[in-house]
């Protein structure tokens, strides 16, 4: 039977339904969490700090918590940390009812909250080929109804949620989000279990993690879809910095308003996600993907000249038409390509590049907001998505994909030797 022709497991049906559950929690939480800021400050360097608090985890564990991955059990270690992510949101809920809120205390909680969703990603990443096997096809067509469902969730869905409940109390979206992890973690402890990976020989956690990281930066098709969201991720983060002071002050428009115009990214994300497929069979998927990231730049450089909601919604929906294919076809590839032993530390060394890099967007943009102007960080985001792309075009190229995807199909083909 061909991969196109495989059904998709009864165990994928629970896992996408806590992703979705879990991504409604986090465009409520997206939303609701700069609202909460701006409520404490208008100075967008402490905006930046809270932005930037989630991403810290990355850049401090990244790699070690990949090769713990590794070590786990993927399912068991899904189910706790999500559960632990609910019972953390009880605290700045609290604090909220209690008039208590502060700055430092949103930062601590994004941090945790990041801390979580490292491990929880990581495994999360690891234990789909797991569950579906390595086939590409069958991995994209995973990949697109899960980004779709948390495309649909965290930014279609969940913000304008976020805003609303925020007008019934601080504390009432941090609530809800505590109640979609607890949710997920439940579904997913229902999952079915998958094999651990084979452990190496006496290795130190350190040398496992250093092994994971050698893996992709010696690999150039690997290093390619790593650095192409590092880069992006100092573009987004600095937009998502300043977004909601952009939005208030040079769109005009309030709360509500700010949840819809996330609204119009998680739109175009939807269609993304659903032509990604498409797209890399038309295209394939190395010219694919640079045509994605092409298209990401010029919407944000839309969005930086916007004069009105309409034009900046519209640019926002482009750009997230962009990062929804773009989140479906190079996550299915690096499942496909990649070792099972070796997923969780590649998966992890790839997404700590990229929220690396977020801390210094979340800076970037504050600081040019301050020195300049709220457009600046949009302009110069839109300047380094189109360098981006040209610098890693050959490295994700066509010729590069097929010639990985026969190394992975030979690898799988050798027998195994018996110990």
């Amino acid at each position: 039977m061909t991969q196109e022709a495989k059904k998709l497991p009864a165990g994928f049906g629970r896992l996408w339904t806590a992703q979705t559950v879990s991504s409604f929690g986090d465009g409520v939480i997206h939303a609701a969490l700069p609202l909460l800021a701006l409520t404490l400050t208008r100075d967008p360097l402490a905006l930046a700090v809270v932005t930037a608090a989630g991403t810290l985890p990355w850049l401090l564990f990244g790699v070690l918590g990949g090769a713990l991955v590794d070590r786990w059990d993927r399912r068991r270690t899904m189910w706790i940390t999500d559960a632990l992510r609910a019972a953390l949101l009880a605290v700045p809920a609290a604090a909220a009812a209690l008039d208590l809120l502060s700055i430092p205390l949103l930062a601590a909680t994004a941090f945790l909250l990041g801390l979580g969703g490292l491990f929880f990603d990581t495994a999360a990443t690891a234990y789909l080929p797991d569950l579906l096997g390595r086939g590409p096809a069958l991995l994209e067509r995973a990949n697109s109804r899960l980004r779709g469902a948390q495309t649909a969730m965290s930014g279609f869905a969940g913000p304008p949620a976020g805003s609303a409940l925020l007008a019934l109390g601080r504390s009432v979206p941090l609530l809800a989000d505590a109640l979609s992890f607890a949710l997920s973690a439940i579904l997913v402890r229902s999952l079915p279990a998958a094999p651990r990976p084979v452990p190496e020989a006496r290795e130190s956690l350190l040398r496992q993690a250093r092994a994971g990281a050698s893996y992709v930066f010696r690999d150039r098709l690997l290093l390619g879809l790593a650095l192409r969201p590092a880069v992006g991720n100092v573009a987004f983060v600095a937009v998502e910095t300043v977004l909601a002071l952009f939005a208030h002050e040079r769109l005009g428009i309030g709360a509500f308003g700010f949840g819809l115009l996330l609204t119009a990214e998680a739109t175009g994300g939807l269609l993304g996600a659903g032509i990604a497929s498409f797209l890399g069979r038309r295209l394939g998927t190395g010219t694919a993907l640079t045509c994605t990231a092409a298209v990401e730049g010029v919407a944000v450089l839309g969005l930086a000249a916007a004069p009105d909601p309409y034009v900046a919604g519209l640019a926002l929906a482009v750009c997230g038409a962009g990062i929804g294919a773009t989140m479906v076809l190079a996550p299915s590839l690096r499942q496909t390509i990649v070792p099972a032993h070796l997923m969780g530390r590649v998966a992890a060394t790839s997404r700590m590049l990229a929220m690396c890099a977020a801390p210094f967007g979340a800076f970037l943009g504050g600081w040019l907001a301050t020195a300049y102007d709220v457009r600046t960080p949009l302009y110069t985001a839109a300047g380094l998505l189109l360098t981006m792309t040209a610098v890693t075009s050959t490295m994700t190229s066509n010729r590069r994909v097929e010639a990985a995807l026969r190394t992975a199909d030979e690898l799988r083909a050798e027998p195994k030797a018996v110990l």
